[in-house]
């Protein structure tokens, strides 16, 4: 409750004010209202349930600005016995929570952050050994993924959608993205789009599928790209029976042919089978 009563002093103001400035503004009231910064813990918990709502939730002065309200000095341990004891573990917790902040909307601290916290916790501290860590392990894993999104993801729909299917399908990096727009049918009742990623290797495919052959639109399956969803269908057909393994029993050094001068196979029996694509799965083909 304490956090809605904060909201309610310092984060109330109309929608089109909603900015980092009035953000910023209501820490600066707060932080020069009272030296000694009492009820500093209450106060960053309820500025962090309000950042997505003054879309600050990516910015790191923002979270520089928050770490700023408590007092300098006065948390530090004395001694190794008060460091060892969780010295003012309320707000040891509260400096935690900002930085779990931070970790969940992929903000990466400075040593700005790090010299901040060790004039208000010092070294021994739980908040300064979250820092070791982020700063350890948060630049190896920023560019792991091998599907890497941009900073700011697009607002419209379609650009969300093409950077879903991209990901989808880059399975087959010869899958070819088309766009196609309703406006182009006649008979169409709906202004829309249809993002569809297929590869030659899935178009193959389908035009082997007997006449008759049941095809399922299976869906829709969701995709989150950042905090952004995308829903998505699939085109699956019955799966294709497996061929047997070749046998091959070379008795004779004369039977063994020399492939890398492009001598083809003497006997009919022993020619190898094609290998499934990516696309054939036990449970199904993906055209």
């Amino acid at each position: 409750r304490s956090h809605q009563l904060i909201t309610a002093k310092y984060f109330r103001v109309n929608e089109e004010e909603q900015n980092k400035k009035s953000f910023e503004g209501a820490i600066d009231i707060f932080t020069h209202k009272d030296g000694r910064r009492r009820g500093d813990v209450e106060f960053i918990y309820g500025a962090l349930k309000n950042m997505e709502k003054f879309g600050v939730h990516k910015d790191l002065q923002s979270y520089k600005k928050l770490m700023n309200v408590f007092p300098k000095g006065k948390y530090v341990p004395e001694n190794r016995i008060q460091a060892d004891f969780f010295h003012y573990p309320n707000h040891q917790d509260c400096a935690i929570a900002i930085m779990v902040k931070m970790e969940e909307n992929k903000i990466i601290p400075d040593e700005e952050m790090g010299d901040m916290i060790i004039n208000i916790f010092g070294k021994l501290s739980e908040p300064f050994k979250k820092y070791c860590r982020c700063m350890y392990w948060y630049p190896k894993l920023k560019n792991i993924s091998p599907w890497l999104l941009p900073e700011k993801l697009p607002d419209d729909a379609l650009e969300l959608a093409l950077i879903g299917i991209e990901q989808i399908t880059s399975v087959d990096r010869l899958t070819e993205i088309n766009v196609y727009e309703t406006k182009e049918l006649e008979q169409a009742t709906d202004k829309t789009w249809i993002v569809s990623g297929q590869s030659p290797e899935q178009m193959k495919l389908l035009k082997e599928v007997e006449i008759g052959s049941p095809i399922y639109v299976e869906g829709a399956f969701r995709l989150w790209l950042d905090d952004c969803q995308v829903n998505y269908f699939i085109l699956r057909g019955p799966p294709k029976p497996r061929h047997e393994d070749a046998k091959l029993e070379v008795v004779d050094i004369e039977e063994i042919r020399m492939w890398m001068d492009g001598e083809k196979e003497k006997h009919e029996g022993r020619q190898l089978n094609r290998y499934p694509s990516v696309h054939e799965q036990e449970d199904g083909v993906i055209y």
